[in-house]
């Protein structure tokens, strides 16, 4: 046959099953308010089991992988359709409900933030990018940043959460899941690293260099093409520089920024120390009541969900379904468990659409726990 025969053969099969398509999903639609009467789960796993073998054994030997992956999506499209029949109000949509009624319109200009480090950081130089005008308050560690937050002593913080080069902060990730926030707002900040020591110190007089871990890692190059020079952690790139500012030493020297060269009357020894030239460190913005701003277009959730396989696989499922587009996924073990763990997802969407706020109910019924860590704005 020719190639336009076949191509109507395919057409008309396609029609077919459009209509049973349909067909099937109103059935689904059906069972769903059935199930809603005798207060029965979406999953039934066993009857899902059933129906794959048989499926597979009528397709054949040759067919039966490719008639399971059809059905297999077949049914996470129809309980995705099920689940938004089923859904009812949660907390949490109440909560979000309740604040966009009233969005907030601009972003603050003024504010008490809190950073880790001190002046010159680049946590410091995301603060007054997000704010403009901020009053900051300089913490010696990200825990402390929290905590100020969670406390009320300061209204907001912000947080390095990961890297271009270097990955996440897992340190970051792990203090989410003890403290309670709400993320408002994200900064991509383009990372240039210099070297710094004292006036009149050369590169050849340098036998440490000192910075926070992300920074050594970004300039891992340098480091590695120079195996004599100790390396060592600081917990801080603008602390390292003031160290050196203050030490006595002059064999010492910080990967940091040019701002702190300036701030602390350093050297700028080399400049563009980073690996790759295209280096963006990304900051996020917490509060501690949960802020909804119009134009908020990325949404970030922190869940659980069950230990046995294909758990993770039906949870994803459900944004598959709908279009939703997952921008990052993030794996923290659970302490106390083993080989259990927690899960970070960034994904394109606004709670402002009533369809999020449906797929959100899904997931919270689905997971095992679920925290909405906010929806908000990057910069």
């Amino acid at each position: 046959m020719e190639l336009n025969e076949l191509r109507e053969r395919i057409n008309d099969i396609d029609d077919q099953m459009v209509k049973l398509f349909v067909e099937r999903m109103q059935v689904a639609a059906e069972i769903a308010g059935t199930k809603a009467e005798k207060n029965l789960p979406v999953l039934d796993l066993k009857r899902e089991q059933a129906v794959l073998q048989k499926v597979m054994d009528k397709a054949g030997e040759e067919f039966e992988i490719y008639a399971n992956k059809l059905y297999q999506t077949l049914f996470d499209v129809s309980k995705s359709y099920q689940s938004g029949i089923l859904a009812r109000e949660t907390e949490l949509s109440r909560e979000i409900l309740k604040n966009i009624e009233n969005p907030k319109l601009e972003f603050p200009r003024k504010a008490v933030v809190a950073c880790q480090g001190v002046e010159g950081s680049f946590a410091s130089r995301a603060c007054d990018r997000i704010f403009g005008m901020p009053s900051k308050m300089f913490f010696s560690n990200f825990e402390s940043v929290f905590s100020a937050v969670e406390s009320g002593l300061c209204k907001y913080g912000v947080l390095p959460i990961e890297n271009s080069s270097a990955g996440s902060v897992t340190e970051v990730y792990d203090l989410m899941a003890k403290h309670k926030f709400y993320i408002v707002k994200s900064l991509k900040l383009h990372i240039n690293h210099a070297l710094l020591a004292k006036p009149g110190v050369k590169l050849e007089d340098v036998h440490e260099i000192i910075s926070h871990s992300q920074a050594l890692q970004q300039c891992s190059n340098f480091l590695k093409a120079n195996p004599g020079i100790k390396v060592t952690i600081f917990e801080n790139t603008a602390t390292a520089a003031k160290f050196v500012a203050e030490s006595d030493r002059t064999d010492i020297a910080a990967l940091s920024s040019t701002d702190c060269a300036k701030l602390y009357g350093l050297h700028v020894l080399m400049d563009g120390m980073q690996n790759n030239e295209n280096n963006y460190t990304r900051f996020i913005c917490i509060a501690k009541d949960m802020e909804l701003f119009a134009g908020s277009n990325k949404i970030s959730l922190m869940l659980s969900v069950d230990h046995r396989p294909g758990s993770l696989h039906e949870l994803i499922g459900k944004f598959a379904c709908r279009g939703i587009n997952l921008c990052k996924l993030e794996s923290r073990p659970i302490p106390g468990k083993d080989f259990e763990f927690r899960f970070y997802f960034d994904l394109d969407g606004s709670v402002f659409s009533p369809e999020m706020i449906t797929v959100l109910k899904d997931i919270e019924q689905a997971a095992e726990s679920l925290s909405f860590l906010g929806c908000y704005s990057e910069a």
